[in-house]
């Protein structure tokens, strides 16, 4: 007539890769457009031009741009028209960073009511080199890496790597204001597309956690009573060969939980399938004990396991989760219920000396009753 706590289930979690994507969109540009060939050497700063691009954020506004290229001391290293050596650099105007920052604020004015990204910029140059037979080729190399901005840090997203390549006569130079402009301008929409496409379903871009629960059952039942008030134990569930001592019986109730996570609409759902169990392969019962007032004192060990598996969805219910921590809260208070399943297990056999008590017993009978309510 004792009771004795199972193993706690593992902390069953699921735990998330964090996504990279790298993504290679190679942008094929032809010079055919008269307007981006120039015969003058190009010396002073490139302005970038301010346009509205054809898209609009919904999912995110750029709340800040990182320099974190190698070289930032200029964008674009050119052959002058003409001749075929001694390259040149230039910058944009105001320097790589500012000159992107202003595009980006004109071209997507940021609207705080979204999510906060953060655009590192990893690589973002023009190269040009002699080919043979005297034409010159560009090639303009852009590497962006997004960050969602979070309170307590920031969260990869994507990174984004395109290249534009074109050729032209020597004696003319390339205009390169539309070539940089174009290069970052498709890194942006890509990205754009991309956080549209996840925003519903990328658990980093979630915004809210709901705890989902049920209780978890099995059919056909096997080794494993899962607690029903339609499924009282029974003697025949005591399968274990009986162990010699003081008792007449024992019973290994024990609580655990299974989760499984789903992304729906930028919500975290978590689906709690709670489990009260009692392995019938552990439990054992002597010769000559088995009577409805012992099996009582037993079905109750197993009516605790239940109190406890409600309480550990009602503490869970008063917690406060976050996208970023919601497994380490679920684990926190089910480790605090087993303990508090251990506590009223123990104290239950002490008032009732292991069921010898019958007016503790009774006490017990309806205090359990009580408290489970129409949860049986």
């Amino acid at each position: 007539m004792a009771y004795c706590a199972g193993a706690a289930l593992g902390l069953v979690g699921n735990f998330f890769n964090r996504l990279k994507l790298f993504s290679k969109v190679l942008i094929v540009m032809a010079l055919t457009f008269p307007q981006i060939l120039k015969a003058q050497k190009i010396t002073t700063p490139i302005g970038l031009n301010n346009e509205q691009l054809p898209v609009l954020p919904k999912e995110f506004y750029v709340a800040g741009v990182t320099d974190e290229r190698d070289d930032r001391n200029a964008i674009a290293w050119l052959l002058p028209p003409g001749k075929t050596a001694g390259k040149y650099s230039v910058d944009l105007k105001g320097g790589t960073l500012a000159a992107i920052k202003q595009f980006i604020n004109f071209t997507w004015p940021p609207n705080k009511v979204l999510r906060p990204v953060i655009m590192h910029i990893k690589k973002f140059r023009l190269d040009e080199s002699l080919l043979p037979g005297g034409n010159v080729e560009g090639r303009v190399s852009v590497t962006l890496s997004f960050y969602l901005q979070k309170d307590e840090g920031s969260i990869q997203l994507i990174d984004y790597t395109g290249s534009a390549g074109y050729s032209r006569p020597a004696e003319q130079q390339a205009d390169a204001e539309p070539i940089l402009r174009h290069a970052l301008e498709h890194g942006l929409i890509y990205f754009n597309t991309w956080i549209n496409r996840e925003a519903d379903t990328n658990i980093k871009l979630a915004k809210s956690v709901r705890l989902i629960f049920t209780d978890y059952t099995e059919q056909p039942e096997g080794d494993t009573v899962y607690y029903s008030g339609k499924r009282p134990l029974r003697w025949d569930d005591f399968r274990a060969k009986p162990e010699g001592g003081k008792y007449e019986a024992e019973v290994f109730p024990s609580i655990g939980y299974n989760e499984e996570v789903e992304v729906v609409k930028g919500i975290v759902n978590v689906h709690l399938s709670v489990k009260a169990y009692v392995p019938k392969s552990a439990c054992w019962v002597k010769d000559g004990s088995r009577n409805a007032y012992s099996l009582n004192h037993e079905q109750r060990h197993f009516d605790i396991v239940k109190i406890i598996a409600e309480h550990f969805k009602k503490n869970l219910k008063a917690e406060k989760f976050t996208v970023d921590n919601y497994d380490g809260p679920v684990g926190a208070v089910y480790l605090e219920s087993f303990h508090e399943m251990n506590v009223m297990q123990e104290q239950y056999d002490n008032e009732t000396s292991h069921g010898t008590n019958p007016y503790a017993q009774q006490q017990w009978n309806e205090k359990i009753d009580k408290e489970l309510g129409g949860k049986k």
